[in-house]
């Protein structure tokens, strides 16, 4: 029997679902977490053979600890993952420091996690990036400027989201970043890139062939959502655009990415400028997991499928005959509370009710991007889809 250690599974709260597939398919399933034990869900409990509780996630000799008791109890661990972006340095070291040899180690941090490491991979892949440097003082990035030009993008090298991700416009606002920026954090600049964000999103298995595929799009900016307070919209696509799909396999074969689920992030640029030409794909960001919060599940709506299935089956079998079945858009829209939309809750969810698939309170964990309320529909047109975004957002 294989050993499955699942690092955090009770977050985001519908991953028990990876750990209920696990187990469906023979494996043994050991969750590390610092939840307690009675705040588990019951479909968690039911998905776990056993728990470990440390006190906090962030304490390394805690989990190190947990990692060790499972491997007295049970033998050699096969898996360890969280499937969490916050995670996965953590995952790393644990595999490392445990020979844990089905996944990402500490050396392979610097091009999975850096976002200046990942720009030789994708060029190696053929695959253009923004020009960046690396933050160093007003007269090093005024250089920088100087051949790109105002607007420039800062954000965290290593970061997780769009947290302390800024737009700056001119010297003034580069001179105030300096002043205020934290001081112990390497952050990366980059030009700024006028386009959409659309993602390859797949389970590859342990020779780099994808068993599913898909990808989303978010037509506005998850930095704009977070630092403006914004309603939050992106949607599964009915189906992947071929350039997409043709970047996505090329940056996996350049990454060397095995056995993962992965959401990589590619710019499709909205006009003409110095990278290339509307509707030309561009680089962003690899990230080595799956999309966060619902998406998952968007997943499973637009295609007909089970993503949890497939990942596990990956593990498990290495392989998957999960087939999927009609393709649709599956939108999600997450409203900032205090905003004085024209439909309520109520009248929206009425209008929507045949093509609604979830409704939730978003955790405040994840609400700076996703917003604080959740709909969750599906719709067989791109019209369907543009005016449910219109009735979600409009506001009096």
């Amino acid at each position: 029997m294989q050993n499955f250690i699942f690092i955090s599974p009770n977050f985001p709260t519908n991953y028990w679902r990876f750990c209920q597939e696990l187990k469906n398919n023979g494996l043994r399933v050991l969750g590390i977490g610092d939840q307690p034990y009675e705040q588990l869900s019951p479909e968690l409990w039911g998905s776990l053979d056993e728990y470990y509780k440390v006190s906090t996630l962030e304490n390394y000799d805690e989990v190190y600890r947990a990692v060790a008791f499972f491997i007295h109890r049970y033998g050699r661990i096969d898996w360890l993952e969280s499937n969490n972006e916050y995670w996965l340095e953590r995952d790393a070291m644990l595999r490392t420091d445990f020979h844990i040899t089905s996944g990402w180690q500490v050396e392979d941090l610097a091009r999975i996690k850096y976002k200046s490491g990942m720009k030789e991979y994708y060029q190696r892949a053929g695959i253009r990036t923004a020009r960046y440097h690396i933050v160093d003082d007003f007269g090093g990035c005024m250089g920088f400027i100087h051949e790109v030009g105002f607007p420039v993008i800062v954000k965290p090298d290593n970061g997780v989201g769009a947290s302390h991700t800024y737009k700056l416009d001119d010297e003034g606002e580069l001179g105030a970043f300096l002043h205020d920026k934290e001081p112990d954090v390497r952050y990366i600049m980059e030009e700024f890139v006028t386009a959409e964000v659309n993602s390859y999103d797949a389970i590859i298995d342990s020779q780099g062939n994808p068993l599913f595929e898909t990808g989303n799009v978010t037509p506005n900016s998850i930095m704009d959502i977070v630092n403006n307070n914004d309603n939050s919209l992106y949607y599964i696509v009915k189906d992947l655009a071929d350039d997409v799909r043709d970047a996505g396999r090329r940056t996996v074969k350049s990454f060397g990415v095995r056995s993962r689920f992965v959401h990589f992030e590619f710019f499709r640029l909205t006009c003409d400028q110095p990278m290339g030409k509307k509707g030309d794909v561009v680089a962003l960001e690899v990230n080595m997991r799956p999309c966060g919060g619902f998406s998952p599940d968007m997943m499973n709506f637009a295609n007909s499928t089970d993503v949890y299935k497939i990942w596990a089956d990956m593990i498990a079998f290495d392989r998957s005959t999960k087939p999927t079945g009609e393709h649709f858009f599956c939108a999600f829209a997450g409203r900032r509370d205090g905003k004085p939309f024209q439909l309520s809750n109520e009248e929206l969810s009425a209008k929507y009710a045949a093509q609604m698939r979830m409704q939730e309170r978003i955790p405040d964990a994840l609400s700076g991007a996703m917003g604080n309320q959740m709909y969750v529909a599906n719709f067989s047109t791109k019209e369907e889809l543009d005016q449910f975004y219109a009735d979600a957002v409009r506001q009096w």
